[in-house]
């Protein structure tokens, strides 16, 4: 896994629509999907596609994985919307604050 929040990869959302199409424009796997915490992102606020991968950090245990992904999570991505100059919210959509492995 990469050093968490030491890549940034960002398009306009027309043109690459989906998260693995922008990594394989950008010269990256498409199957890396889960190496990166993915955003869309404009300004009204950002919508988190909060999917904790099931082996992230090598944590076994699903509650303290969840945990750590967010906490690391929000503070990468805090951390780079203020380099953009973004101030908005980090929202998770409902259809992801139920469905992590």
């Amino acid at each position: 896994m990469r050093e968490v929040g030491k890549t940034a990869i960002i398009s306009q959302i027309d043109e690459s629509m989906e998260h693995h199409i922008l990594l394989a424009k950008a010269g990256f796997p498409s199957t890396d999907i889960d190496k990166y915490f993915r955003i869309v992102l404009d300004e009204d606020g950002a919508d988190w596609t909060f999917v904790c991968p099931p082996d992230y950090k090598g944590i076994s245990d699903k509650q303290r994985r969840i945990t750590a992904f967010y906490k690391d999570g929000f503070a990468v991505i805090s951390d780079a919307l203020s380099e953009l100059g973004f101030m908005v919210g980090i929202n998770i959509p409902k259809r992801y604050q139920h469905s992590n492995t």
